[in-house]
């Protein structure tokens, strides 16, 4: 494509008022120049650009299919047309426009990284990884993609592999910032992260910027607990990237924790949408967080004037539904009609659905779409809940197998790990270890269950301190001996025993006075537990039901009510495992006395499949 320097020059002008934000100067200034070149193929899909961005999303459509009508090979149009459709939940037309644009002449790194989050958000890292091979072998290398690779090659579990694809890069072209960015990632997805943040403070030191290697700073920061070099560095990403959604949402849970005041947590989206006042991802974000710390009628409202127009986008859509799912059924099943109405293959709103119709008293019509939606992802830990939920409302007798509580509910109690002898020394000293983890006066983090207390962010399961590695070494026996006594079968849990286990992340919760549990299921999860370290005395002794752990008692509204089926009285050094499936959620409790527990989640370990 051929452009004449003037234009040439005119374009840049152009692209320096759509990343500031002005659409309307840039709108009219492409229109004059399209006036003169009405067949100029970039003008076309930059006007698209303005009038996506100003939300007119069926206009920005009209002139992107114009502009491969003239140019049908065209990378950058190919790509923002299938951006716009995945926008609109339309995925199955944009896959094919992505794939022609990565592969094309030029190949478009942009639709590579598209379609390599599309394939890494469905299940797909492996076909992600694959796309972006060559991109990374590439003699100059796109750090975003090298990003995404390392980020998808983690995903698999092959971590390691990606450290050393990037490490003998980097031992050619010491200088090369994409590869260094991305042995970054692949290090902190291995766990070594005080070699990520070295690496990653040595390319800062030296001058290098972008909001990418800011991101990495940033994720290696929280990783080992350094709050305020995670703030610094997430706020570093955003001078460079503001519309970068992951350092929004990892600022705002930092400023959460710290002051409990919302307005402080999403005060760095308010100034992004102050500037892409049109940007729906941003919208949703705020909305997420929003909801995250217990606001779920201001999350709604925040969304109302957007999803109010005809063509809302179908996310926004269903993020707003999500927030309405939690006071007003109703509205999140005109939201999620609306959402399919859109877009008909979207599995948000689909799930969306079938949430909203146990709320409105069609258990059957949600039990039928739960049907549908578990033969694509049966092991999908949530919608079997939902599946379980409507089961019951029906007087179903398959939610006595699938919810067998005096059964697949165990407690077992901890042996002391050596080298302790007893099990009360070894609880003192892990109690303590764990304490240094808790923020003293720490707010819960964002869109957790956990109320009134305060959850640890790293993975524990990593931790190098001696009381918690013992621990985890201490879990072993106990799920070795639920895995033999769940037995295998067909059902969701047994049919994916006997491929062996790993742990899939680990956290600890301390619960202050009056703190409790939402009921909830763990979505990435196989088998889930709880192991009680320190309990206070109200707990002890078998007074009453305060702190003890329920199951059954659903997590979304119903229509009727239904209340918990099942209670496990805890104890000092107990660990209970259960299906992640499982609703289940604690009762409050009234004490001075913390409430200390450590959990993870275990999955079928694939990695010698």
């Amino acid at each position: 494509m051929n452009t004449p320097p003037e234009l040439l020059q005119e374009m840049h002008a152009i692209s320096a008022l759509l990343q500031g934000g002005e659409y309307d100067a840039a709108r009219i200034r492409l229109q004059q120049i399209l006036a003169l070149r009405p067949d100029y193929v970039e003008g076309l899909r930059l006007l698209a650009g303005t009038r996506l961005a100003l939300g007119e999303s069926d206009a920005a459509e009209t002139l992107l299919r114009h502009a491969l009508e003239l140019d049908p090979n065209w990378p950058p149009t190919l790509t923002t047309l299938a951006e716009l459709l995945l926008a609109s939940g339309r995925s199955a037309e944009a896959e094919p426009l992505l794939q022609r644009a990565a592969t094309g002449s030029p190949a478009d790194p942009r639709a590579a990284w598209v379609l390599a989050q599309l394939y890494t958000d469905s299940g797909r890292a492996a076909e992600a990884a694959q796309l972006l091979g060559p991109f990374c072998a590439a003699p100059r290398l796109d750090a975003t993609l090298a990003a995404q690779h390392s980020g998808a090659l983690a995903a698999l579990g092959r971590a390691e592999e990606a450290i050393e694809f990037y490490q003998t890069r980097l031992q050619r072209t010491e200088s090369d910032a994409g590869a260094a960015q991305a042995l970054v990632i692949a290090l902190g997805a291995a766990g070594r992260t005080a070699d990520a943040g070295r690496i990653a403070a040595d390319l800062l030191g030296r001058g290098a910027r972008s909001a990418e290697l800011w991101l990495a700073q940033a994720r290696t920061c929280l990783a080992a607990g350094e709050e305020s070099g995670a703030e610094t560095a997430l706020r570093e990403c955003l001078k460079l990237d503001p519309r970068q959604l992951e350092a929004h949402n990892s600022l705002a849970q930092l400023l959460w924790v710290r002051s409990g005041d919302v307005h402080q947590a999403t005060a760095s989206l308010d100034a992004a949408l102050g500037r892409f006042t049109e940007d729906d991802a941003l919208w949703g974000a705020k909305a997420a967080i929003l909801q995250g710390a217990g606001e779920a009628r201001a999350a709604y409202e925040c969304l109302a004037p957007r999803t109010a127009r005809a063509r809302a986008a179908p996310a926004l859509l269903v993020r707003a539904g999500l927030a309405a799912l939690e006071f007003d059924p109703g509205v999140a099943l005109t939201l999620a009609q609306r959402a399919l109405s859109l877009a008909p293959a979207s599995a948000p709103a689909r799930t969306l659905l079938a949430a909203a119709q146990l709320g409105v008293g069609a258990a059957g019509a949600a039990l039928e779409l739960c049907e549908l939606l578990l033969r694509a992802t049966p092991d999908d830990q949530y919608l079997l809940a939902l599946h379980s939920t409507a089961l019951r409302l029906l007087g179903d007798a398959r939610y006595g197998v699938l919810c067998d509580y005096s059964r697949l509910v165990l407690p077992l109690m901890l042996e002391p790990p050596p080298p302790w002898s007893d099990l009360r020394s070894f609880l003192h000293d892990l109690g303590t270890a764990l304490a240094r983890l808790h923020a003293p006066d720490g707010h819960a983090l964002l869109f957790q269950s956990l109320r009134r207390g305060t959850e640890t962010t790293q993975d524990l399961t990593r931790s190098r301190d001696p009381a918690i590695a013992a621990l985890f070494s201490a879990f072993h026996a106990p799920i070795a001996r639920y895995l033999e006594h769940i037995g295998r079968g067909e059902d969701p849990l047994r049919r994916r025993n006997g491929a062996g286990w790993r742990f899939n992340g680990s956290w600890s919760v301390r619960l202050r006075n009056r703190g409790f549990h939402l009921s909830h299921v763990h979505p990435r999860g196989w088998i889930s537990s709880a192991c009680y370290i320190e309990l206070p005395e109200c707990m002890q002794a078998g007074r009453g039901e305060a702190g003890t752990l329920s199951f059954g008692a659903p997590g979304v509204l119903t229509s009727p009510v239904l209340a918990a089926q099942h209670t496990v009285r805890p104890e000092p050094g107990m660990l209970v495992l259960f299906p992640s499936y499982f609703w289940h959620g604690t009762v409050p409790f009234e004490s001075p006395q913390s409430r200390l527990t450590v959990a993870f989640d275990a999955v079928p370990d694939r990695s010698g499949a």
